[in-house]
């Protein structure tokens, strides 16, 4: 305990570089923290929206009611679909009328253009990629159907997107946590080399390696701590100012999105993590440079 609160008071003589390398591991450590927030925010509002794909048959024009509904019978009895429901020509007119509001537009038109529509719902065993696929393409040869469109290959294109945002936030992560790798041990680095004499001194009195090297990663131990901190209060403070917007826009889509802050796995998570890279940054340094410094 006395070496622990000796190393805080070491930095504590040198507030200035302290605060500027425990700023540094700061927003190293709250960059790839934020980005994961954002991330988890994204997946939590796509898991909000409906998972299961759904396939929309547009028929041809010329497809009379009684054959797209004997179509829709026929199509239910095939083992990869679930649900079916057939929309006629007449009945998607008057839903977008509904929707746009656009009475007197629509009563100009010659005819309806809105073609008949079935559409499907395939069984849970049908929402990988590859299924879905031969599904549609299966769909598509059929006479009758002049389109045939999933409608949530945009969700799975977001899904997607959020897979290779997962990796690129690991990439980053690595790469800032070696970058706080290098500062601890760079400012270790230089405290042994501004303590060379002491330490040399402490040798020749019979002080051991262990002894000498006790007080350095109490050091990297709390530029490690405090640096988890300040990421953490770094990325709490930037929530806090996006929060209003944020809640803002859900409210304009009357979405019911509440951002999650994750304040309380990161405030486990970014402190812990910074003091092992602390101690084992100082525990490198010291390795390498201790041994270098023997009594004359």
């Amino acid at each position: 305990m006395q070496v622990m609160l000796y190393s805080l008071g070491q930095l504590w003589r040198t507030p200035a570089a302290t605060v500027m390398t425990i700023l540094v591991i700061g927003i190293a450590l709250a960059m790839p923290a934020g980005l994961y927030v954002l991330l988890k925010n994204v997946e939590e509002v796509s898991s909000q929206w409906d998972d299961a794909s759904q396939i929309s048959l547009f028929l041809h024009h010329a497809t009379p009611d009684s054959r797209g509904k004997q179509l829709a019978e026929q199509l239910l009895t095939w083992p990869d679909i679930n649900a079916v429901s057939y929309q006629s020509s007449q009945q998607s007119l008057d839903e977008f009328r509904a929707l746009s509001g656009l009475d007197d537009l629509l009563n100009t038109l010659p005819k309806n253009p809105l073609p008949p529509v079935i559409i499907i719902q395939p069984t849970a065993s049908q929402h990988e990629a590859e299924a879905l696929s031969s599904l549609l393409d299966r769909l598509q040869n059929m006479q009758e159907v002049e389109l045939a469109q999933l409608d949530m290959e945009w969700l799975q294109r977001l899904r997607t997107i959020n897979e290779t945002g997962e990796r690129s936030i690991t990439i980053l992560a690595v790469l800032l946590s070696l970058s706080v790798l290098l500062v601890i041990g760079n400012t270790i680095r230089l405290a042994i080399l501004n303590r060379q004499t002491e330490i040399r001194v402490i040798k020749l009195v019979g002080g051991t390696n262990a002894f000498v090297r006790r007080p350095f990663l109490y050091t990297g131990f709390w530029y490690g701590l405090l640096g988890g901190a300040i990421a953490w209060l770094t990325l709490l403070v930037t929530l806090l100012t996006i929060n209003g917007p944020v809640n803002r826009l859900a409210s304009l889509y009357d979405s019911q999105f509440v951002l999650q802050w994750l304040s309380g796995q990161m405030f486990i998570a970014l402190p812990l993590f910074g003091t092992l890279l602390g101690v084992l940054g100082a525990w490198l340094a010291v390795g390498r440079h201790l041994d270098n410094i023997e009594p004359t």
